[in-house]
C-alpha cells in the first residue's frame, strides 16, 4: 500500500505536526511525503531526513505559496491516481485540505485519527472524545487526518528519501494570500510545549490571567493556553485556546488553573502525562481527570506557587 503524506510546514521548516503523521502513515504503507510551496527546496530536504519517508514530492511554484487550500488540493487529488492513502496532519492546515482532496476524488473522509488497526479500520472519537468509534471504510482509496497527540514522532533525522519533482498544476485562480496576523512569543508554542499552564474564566479579567499566569510559564518555561470560556471573555487570544474546537495538546505536564473541567476542554488536554489542577470547587470535573489536585483560591495559591518555584 502506497501513502501520500501532506508536510506541513512553515518558516522554511517543516513543522512538529509532521512528525507523528509520518509515523501514523507508516502504518499503513510507504509513506511518500508532498512538499508543496514556493521556494521549499530547504523544507524538502530537512523531509527528505524524516526516518520513515521514503520518498518527497516536491511542488515548487509561486501559486503554492502560502499552501492555499483551493490550489494545494487539486495537486493532492491528481497525484492520489498513484497512491491508496492520502494522510494530514488533524491540524488546521490539515483539516482545509484534506476534505477537499476526499471530495475531489469521490471517497469520505475519515477525521481525527487516533489509532490505526488495519488498512481499512480506523479508531477515532466522538462526542468530544467521550466515545471512541472503531469505524470501516471500503473506499478503494482512504483520506485521513490523523492527531498527533495520538502517534509517536517520527526522527527528524536518520532517513535518506529520494527528492522528486512533480507538476505543480495551475492557479485556481479562486482565492489570494492578503495577509498573517500571527502573535509571536518566546514562550514554547501549545501543541509543541512539553509543560502548560492553563486559566480559565475564574481570573475574572484580562490583566489578572497573564498577571498571574505569565510569571508563572516564565518560570516553568511553559506555553500558557487558555479554556473558551477564557477566551470568550477576552482574557487570552484565540490561539491560546486549549479544547475541541482549539488545540489538542499532549504535554508531559498540563497545569489547569480556574478551569472547571468541561467536555469540550478536556477533550483538547486529556492525553498530557500528568494533569495538575488548581480549583476552589472541589466538585469541579476537573478534579476527576487530574493526577493532582488542589482545592483553594487561585488569587492566593499562584503568586505563593510563582514564588516558590
Amino acid at each position: 500500500m502506497s501513502v501520500l503524506l501532506l508536510v506541513e510546514h512553515g518558516d522554511g521548516k517543516v513543522r512538529d505536526a509532521t512528525l507523528p503523521a509520518v509515523n501514523a502513515a507508516a502504518k499503513l504503507g510507504d509513506v511518500h511525503a508532498l512538499v508543496a510551496g514556493a521556494n521549499v527546496g530547504a523544507v524538502a530536504d530537512e523531509t527528505a531526513r524524516i526516518a520513515g519517508v521514503a520518498k518527497v514530492l516536491v511542488a515548487d511554484a509561486p501559486h503554492l505559496d502560502h499552501e492555499l487550500a483551493e490550489n494545494v488540493a487539486p495537486l493532492a487529488a491528481k497525484l492520489m491516481a498513484n497512491y491508496d492513502a492520502f494522510v494530514a496532519p488533524a491540524t488546521t492546515f490539515g483539516k482545509n485540505i484534506a476534505p477537499r482532496v476526499a471530495a475531489l476524488i469521490d471517497v469520505m473522509q475519515v477525521g481525527d485519527v487516533i489509532g490505526i488497526e488495519d488498512a481499512n479500520t480506523f479508531i477515532r472519537p466522538i462526542y468530544a472524545g467521550n466515545a471512541i468509534a472503531t469505524v470501516r471504510s471500503n473506499d478503494a482509496k482512504k483520506v485521513i487526518t490523523v492527531r498527533g497527540t495520538a502517534f509517536e514522532k517520527a526522527s527528524r533525522e536518520g532517513g535518506s528519501a529520494a527528492i522528486e519533482q512533480v507538476d505543480t498544476g495551475t492557479d485556481a485562480g479562486v482565492s489570494n494570500f492578503i495577509g498573517l496576523e500571527a502573535s509571536e512569543s518566546e514562550r514554547p508554542e501549545l501543541t509543541s510545549a512539553r509543560i502548560i499552564v492553563s486559566g480559565g474564566r475564574a481570573f475574572g479579567s484580562s490583566d489578572q490571567f497573564h498577571g498571574l499566569l505569565d510569571p508563572l510559564a516564565d518560570k516553568l518555561g511553559a506555553a500558557v493556553g487558555a479554556s473558551r470560556a477564557a477566551v470568550d471573555a477576552g482574557y487570552a487570544p484565540n490561539d491560546y485556546q486549549v479544547g475541541q474546537t482549539g488545540k489538542i495538546v499532549a504535554p508531559d505536564l498540563y497545569i489547569a488553573i480556574g478551569i472547571s473541567g468541561a467536555i469540550q476542554h478536556l477533550a483538547g488536554m486529556k492525553d498530557a502525562k500528568t494533569i495538575v489542577a488548581i480549583n476552589k470547587d472541589e466538585e469541579a470535573p476537573i478534579f476527576q481527570l487530574a493526577d493532582i489536585g488542589l482545592v483553594g483560591d487561585l488569587f492566593k495559591i499562584v503568586p505563593e506557587l510563582t514564588e516558590k518555584l
